[in-house]
């Protein structure tokens, strides 16, 4: 059974740094992707980027490029969420989730493609 377990969310002040791990097990994620999402209080659940666990190949939406950076650790079957320069918008609940099979070359965004979600962990960020 695949499991994410996420971890590093936290209280910062604007213009500090958080990183988030997504911890996978439970299966085989060679042809998978792996997404971040976050959901503000009363708002949608949105799409933050993601990777192709096989190639590495990253896709960060705009508001977030240039400032969060996404990488992963094969040996370790962890995902990273760097989070740079964060804002008090960025405040939020993270979420980490998985596409299973046939996403080597694509990261979708649409969240109904992903079949695992992690619990979820919170960043508030301070002005």
């Amino acid at each position: 059974q695949v499991q994410l377990v996420e971890s590093g969310g936290g209280l910062v002040q604007a213009g500090g740094s958080l990183r988030l791990s997504c911890a996978a097990s439970g299966g085989t994620f060679s042809s998978s992707a792996l997404g971040w999402f976050r959901q503000a209080p009363g708002k949608d659940r949105e799409f933050v980027g993601g990777i192709n666990w096989s190639g590495g190949s990253t896709y960060a939406v705009n508001s977030v490029k240039g400032r969060f950076t996404i990488s992963r650790d094969n040996a370790k079957n962890t995902v990273y969420l760097q989070m740079n320069s964060l804002k008090p918008e960025d405040t939020a609940v993270y979420y980490c989730a998985v596409a299973m099979g046939g996403w080597n070359y694509f990261i979708p965004r649409d969240l109904h493609e992903y079949n695992v979600w992690g619990q979820g962990t919170q960043v508030t960020v301070s002005s």
